[in-house]
């Protein structure tokens, strides 16, 4: 089965109809196999747990949670499940399960605010579910407060309750859960904006459902997982006779007065992705601390476009934003950049530019990359970056087709779509991240790599992987106080 893509709640459904209708295999035995599973990742997870406590809602969602806690109970364990609203709304293979779960003798009782309160255990989350649209209200509500104020460990059937499955948000409130075991097909909201967090580790069981189901929904449809192991194979390695021409030059403009870090930055990161060479352009107050940083970038003062044009000539790739601000001298810049026709990597004030000219975004060459975070997401768009992170994934197609370009939308979960809309989703990085400098150094690496002969889409699917792995790996003494230059060396060992 595809282990990499990504699902709505509604592809999900359209999923477990077919794997009913089609292969044959009655919803009593999908439920029956969740609950198996879930039992395997109790058992493995929390051996020595005392007792569970299974909050059951009044769809297939607590139907998994009655089966599994006929599993608990009929191997000896403690249980009991809190019957979370009306029983006699309970209707199919749900319903089958529940009474299955009380003719074996399983403990239940209605739920009632409190109730958690002093017990010790495990928290089973089976409440809500994928087909959550609204805001959660009422009991629902009053249940995910009383489980994350627990401080129980919690396992979260297929989704926490109050997570919205397709865009990653919390609908008002959401369980925080320790795990997350999701079934058939991956939840994509699981991997983005509060997925992450509510989510917990997040694992999967396909539920032996047979590769035919998975043809009801093209791969085309969902959103890709990356993978940066898969994303490397698209760098060739390096000839014996190879020499720094067949390597690209990156141009970095930006870097207005007093804004000059952030183009040596983004310059550094394209020596250490591979760039042949990288030249910066910015203001010549920034000349000396360029120079003395880091002597490898060669670096121009520039005061008018008539000095920018020939290094626009020589470039094959340029980056542009860092730090550039949006004055005159900025608007000039970028102005002269798109008319170069040279493939460009917009970021930062690049991007607050555009938005403020719409006939000036209308000129972008082909083969460009645009990476704006939310904030930036919103301007482009005309909407607020509330409405951009309430549904990412949207906001990210909008940006593709509006541009015409390859969109990388930054963030807890950062989003990838192409002209073609080849939609992927980034899960490498963690929340050092969130520090000056990052999204510099992004836009250097995604330029490097266009530079080396990656095109513009490959470039930023590989770029935000290295770039979240690079991250990672450089977390090791603590999240807090991580810096953007830390990634540089783990960039360097990555991209090999």
């Amino acid at each position: 089965m595809p282990t990499d893509l990504l699902y709505t709640a509604e592809q999900t459904r359209l999923l477990d109809t077919s794997a009913i209708e089609e292969a044959g295999i009655p919803g009593r035995v999908l439920m029956s196999r969740a609950a198996a599973a879930l039992h395997r990742c109790l058992v493995q997870r929390w051996p020595e747990t005392d007792s569970v406590h299974v909050i059951a809602g009044s769809g297939n969602n607590g139907g998994d949670g009655w089966l599994l806690a006929e599993r608990v109970w009929r191997r000896g364990g403690r249980v009991t499940v809190y019957q979370l609203g009306d029983p006699d709304r309970i209707r199919g293979d749900a319903l089958r399960a529940r009474q299955m779960a009380l003719d074996s003798g399983v403990p239940s009782q209605p739920w009632r605010a409190g109730c958690l309160r002093d017990t010790t255990g495990l928290i089973v989350d089976a409440m809500l579910g994928t087909g959550l649209s609204g805001e959660v209200r009422g009991d629902a509500a009053a249940a995910i407060a009383d489980i994350n104020g627990s401080g129980l460990p919690v396992l979260a059937v297929d989704i926490p309750s109050g997570l919205c499955s397709d865009s990653g948000r919390r609908l008002g409130a959401s369980v925080v859960a320790d795990v997350t075991l999701s079934f058939i097909g991956r939840k994509r909201g699981l991997y983005t904006l509060d997925g992450p967090d509510c989510g917990g580790e997040r694992l999967f069981d396909d539920l032996d459902v047979p590769a035919s189901v998975f043809r009801r929904v093209p791969p085309a449809d969902c959103w890709q997982r990356l993978d940066l192991d898969i994303e490397l194979d698209c760098l060739a390695p390096r000839a014996a006779a190879s020499h720094k021409g067949r390597f690209g030059q990156v141009l970095v403009v930006g870097g207005d007065h007093g804004m000059g870090g952030a183009a040596i930055l983004a310059a550094e990161a394209a020596l250490r992705s591979g760039a042949g060479l990288v030249r910066v352009a910015t203001r010549p107050a920034h000349l000396a601390a360029i120079l003395a940083r880091r002597p490898e970038a060669m670096a121009a003062g520039v005061d008018s476009v008539h000095t920018l044009v020939p290094l626009l000539e020589s470039s094959s790739v340029v980056l542009i934003g860092p730090g550039m601000g949006t004055g005159p001298w900025a608007q000039q810049l970028l102005l002269t950049a798109i008319d170069s026709g040279k493939p460009l990597v917009l970021d930062a004030d690049a991007l607050n530019l555009l938005s403020a000219d719409a006939e000036l975004a209308s000129k972008l060459p082909a083969g460009c990359v645009v990476t704006p975070h939310p904030g930036e997401a919103g301007r482009l768009l005309g909407w607020d970056s509330a409405r951009v992170q309430a549904d990412r994934f949207a906001a990210a197609q909008a940006l593709s087709e509006r541009f015409a370009v390859s969109v990388l939308l930054k963030g807890n979960g950062s989003l990838v779509v192409g002209p073609e809309l080849d939609n992927s989703l980034c899960s490498y990085g963690n929340p050092g991240m969130a520090s000056g400098g990052m999204g510099d150094v992004l836009g250097g690496v995604i330029a490097a790599l266009m530079a080396q002969g990656l095109t513009a889409h490959a470039a930023a699917r590989l770029g935000v992987c290295v770039h979240g792995a690079a991250a990672d790996a450089a977390v090791g003494e603590g999240q807090r106080g991580l810096l953007a230059s830390d990634l540089l060396l783990p960039l360097r060992r990555l991209l090999g």
